[in-house]
């Protein structure tokens, strides 16, 4: 590999047009133009799509022929493109961390649609900083490690139960910790499923029955993982079960621990009894209604869409308009009202089953949530704001649509596995849309309620979808880690202070006992390149591999030349 020294580099710079989202609002042919005066470039091209097969074979073609030993791409964002144009060069025989991502499009064209010259200006910074930080990068190597065969599913619902068996079936072992004495989840607690109107019970037996038959699923009830340590593919973790602490080693991670219905303790005169939850209205269905209720009030959103959690739970409408449904159809001749602020009802199946409730005689009334209805003793009031009066409806059941809360221990487990949790305590994948069943840490996967209140169908294809994400890792025996990660750059310097091991985020720092004294030892396959650890440590010791302080110095000293 060429050595860092104007001579031998050779610096090509391909900039992208990305149809009009940059060359639309960018002087394209004054960003090329200044590119080539700029130090170690021998190369610009412009490109209509740097990300299409014609752009990609563009930049092997240069780099071949031109004889490039470092790459320089001006587009869009480095999250979605940057290991496309990485492995473009690794097939053009350039080692693929000797490239540099600059992004004009997201901080420049997009940012500054009406200022062009301003605009333009800002992208020529860039580029001029991406190119002096690419004339020191250096060659790295990628970081392997072997994967154990196992997985360990956190949770027994249904999202759990789908994603063991699903696991189980491509032939991988599966260990399944659930806390609670059966499995099953909420299924245990409802009656039917909407909008199919399944028997919840059976679609739990069935799938308790695959699991507990199925040779390669170990499962452990009333038990709890307690600890768990290293990193994807080689995971030890420790299960506190009845009969005592069990450890065992996994390569992946499925977290499945569900959400639990919001208590509406002190709301609408709640008591269990007269006024109840949803979930309790599924027990009575379950065990047949008294015929003697004539006149039910359901209300939605108690407990949800407010200051303390401003979220909408998205499954509550659909639960009340099917046990209205199902309510009519054991009481014909029982008069149910639905009270709601807005009616989340996507799906043609769900909206479906929304024209059935009204055909069968199921009324919609809107409230006002400044002026919330107001439980008595035998009515419900409430101001009808379409009508403009308020209305007395007779009530002999009412019952609240509440919705789904983060677990209770959300908080533990979070910090257990090293995996963060939003605002509203739900756990928070790496992406919403890049990465929605994976965490930021390699190797733990998300399904189901954990993530955000889901129904029966999300939940299973969530169970799926883990499983196959998790099964990928295993199923190559092995994972290839970015070598963008921390680094001990000076051992001498490092005074095995500790600071930066209680810092990372990943635990991906340990300290270690040397001839030299204690030192900090970086485990790769763990850490994620964030630089909390080299930004903190006082003695320099540490730095990020292509994020040296010699390279960001460069793109400072860069960005500080004026034109």
């Amino acid at each position: 590999m060429p050595e860092n020294n104007d001579q031998d580099i050779r610096i090509g710079v391909f900039i992208c047009h990305c149809g009009s989202n940059i060359a639309g609002y960018l002087d394209m042919e004054a960003l090329s133009d200044y590119a080539q005066t700029l130090p170690n470039v021998t190369f610009v091209q412009r490109n209509l799509y740097s990300c299409s097969e014609g752009g990609i074979n563009e930049i092997k073609k240069g780099i071949k022929e031109q004889n490039l030993n470092r790459v320089v791409v001006a587009s869009c964002t480095p999250r979605t493109h940057e290991p496309l144009f990485r492995s473009s060069c690794e097939e053009a025989g350039l080692n693929p961390y000797l490239f540099e991502m600059v992004n004009i499009r997201d901080q420049c064209s997009w940012v500054h649609m009406r200022e062009q010259e301003d605009g333009t200006a800002k992208a020529k910074d860039l580029i001029r900083m991406g190119i002096a930080k690419a004339a020191l990068l250096e060659p790295q190597e990628s970081i392997m490690s072997e994967v154990c065969a196992r997985a360990l599913v956190i949770g027994g619902g249904i999202a759990g139960m789908t994603a063991s068996t699903a696991l189980a079936r491509r032939g991988y072992e599966v260990v399944l910790v659930e806390k609670e004495e059966n499995l099953g989840g909420m299924l245990n607690h409802l009656n039917k499923l909407g909008p199919t109107m399944t028997d919840a019970g059976d679609l739990m037996e069935e799938k308790i029955q695959e699991i507990v038959q199925h040779a390669k699923i170990t499962v452990f009830t009333q038990s709890r993982v307690t600890a768990v340590q290293g990193f994807i593919g080689k995971f030890e973790a420790d299960i506190e079960t009845q009969s005592g602490v069990k450890k065992i080693d996994i390569g992946v991670i499925l977290m499945a621990t569900g959400g639990r219905a919001f208590v509406p303790e002190g709301l609408y005169g709640y008591d269990g009894q007269r006024v109840i939850t949803q979930l309790e209205m599924e027990q009575l269905l379950k065990n047949g209604l008294n015929s003697d209720i004539k006149n039910v009030v359901m209300i939605q959103c108690v407990g949800s869409r407010n200051q303390e959690r401003p979220y909408c739970s998205r499954i509550c409408c659909q639960i009340a308009v099917k046990n209205a449904i199902l309510i009519k159809d054991q009481i014909p001749d029982a008069t149910i009202s639905i009270l709601y602020r807005d009616m989340q009802m996507y799906g043609v199946e769900n909206e479906e089953m929304f024209r059935d409730s009204k055909a069968k005689g199921v009324r919609y009334i809107h409230y006002d949530p400044a002026r919330s209805p107001q439980t008595e003793s035998d009515q419900v009031r409430v101001y009808h704001s379409l009508l403009g009066r308020e209305m007395a409806l007779p009530a002999d059941l009412v019952v609240l649509s509440t919705p789904i809360v983060a677990p209770e221990d959300a908080d533990v487990t979070s910090q257990l596995l090293r995996v963060p949790v939003d605002e509203n305590g739900f756990f928070l994948e790496g992406h919403v849309k890049l990465k929605p069943l994976d965490f930021a840490t390699d190797g733990v996967f998300l399904c189901g309620s954990a993530r955000f209140p889901a129904n029966i169908r999300e939940v299973i294809a969530q169970g799926l979808g883990a499983a196959s994400r998790a099964s990928i890792p295993m199923s190559k025996g092995s994972v290839v880690v970015e070598p963008i990660i921390s680094v001990l750059a000076d051992e001498d310097a490092c005074r095995g202070c500790g600071l930066c091991v209680a810092l990372c985020p990943y635990g991906a720092l340990e300290i270690r006992h040397t001839e030299k004294g204690r030192k900090v030892h970086v485990i790769d396959v763990a850490c994620k390149g964030c630089g909390v650890c080299a930004a903190t440590c006082y003695q320099h010791a540490l730095t990020i591999n292509s994020y040296t302080d010699q390279q960001l110095e460069a793109q400072i000293d860069a960005f500080l030349i004026e034109d």
